[in-house]
């Protein structure tokens, strides 16, 4: 049986729940979280910083599981959220050293730059802002040599605009894709990944569904982006890695394939894109 890749997840220590707020049973650590995915059919995670701190917990997370010896696979990335695009260029140069850093620790333990991007709906940070620190974070990726993930929400066309205006890096993937099929299109024609959650099983969400459906095998991924949106019938719940297979089984039947096929297709495809060992 073919196994899941999590290609888009946050398991560090900021991101777990506390006791009040964890559900029955929820892992109490990452390393937990790691031993249920992998009784679940997931062989690897993607371990997502979201500013310079939660970036380097991810590193050390990468770091204490290498010493596992089950072939679990782990990896990071580093970048700054548009949530908090307000910290300005100095926390991306903060990410930027960490990633330097990194490469001479932990070789290969980071694989892209970000999240970063753009969000419309919250606004947490002015758009001002977001926008000049998503520009910094694309060359960044460019300079390092990296794939980048984006985030973008209600941000559509400025998101686009400014991939393009700065150049997109040859790796790049759209995380938690929350479009139609117009803005998976324009996405594609950037040569992005398309990374779906567990959106796609939304009641409300025929239009990710109908993305799901056309995007090509060979540049879709699956993610849990645990803590957050649980799959359907976990909705409602802290999400976990674990549930990657949920999210993996919704868009395989949106796509009438196999799941064994769409784990191995969308395992090789992350892969692919992060550049994974």
């Amino acid at each position: 049986m073919s196994t899941w890749i999590d290609s888009h997840c946050h398991i560090q220590d900021r991101y777990l729940p506390s006791e009040d707020d964890r559900d029955a049973g929820h892992p109490r650590s990452a390393s937990e979280a790691i031993d249920r995915a992998s009784e679940s059919g997931v062989s690897g995670i993607v371990c997502v910083g979201t500013d310079a701190p939660t970036s380097r917990q991810a590193v050390e997370l990468v770091a204490d599981l290498g010493r596992r010896d089950d072939g679990f696979g782990c990896w990071a990335t580093a970048g700054l959220h548009p949530h908090d695009a307000s910290r300005g260029l100095g926390e991306v140069d903060a990410v930027d050293r960490l990633i330097g850093e990194s490469a001479e620790e932990h070789p290969g333990a980071v694989v892209a730059v970000g999240e970063c991007g753009l969000d419309y709906h919250y606004d947490y940070s002015p758009r001002p802002a977001q926008r000049e620190v998503f520009e910094a974070q694309i060359a960044l990726a460019r300079r390092r040599g990296l794939a980048l993930v984006v985030h973008t929400r209600q941000a559509w066309d400025d998101t686009v605009e400014i991939l393009r205006s700065v150049g997109p890096p040859e790796r790049l993937v759209v995380h938690c894709f929350t479009g139609g099929t117009e803005e998976a299109e324009r996405c594609l024609d950037l040569g992005a990944h398309l990374s779906f959650s567990g959106i796609v099983t939304f009641k409300g969400a025929p239009e990710v569904r109908a993305a799901a459906a056309m995007c090509p095998a060979d540049r879709l991924l699956v993610e849990t982006d645990s803590p957050f949106l649980a799959p359907v019938p976990h909705r409602g719940k802290v999400n976990q890695p674990a549930w990657v297979a949920v999210v993996g089984r919704a868009v395989a039947e949106v796509r009438a394939e196999d799941p064994d096929e769409l784990a191995e297709s969308s395992s090789r495809a992350a892969r692919t894109v992060f550049g994974l060992g």
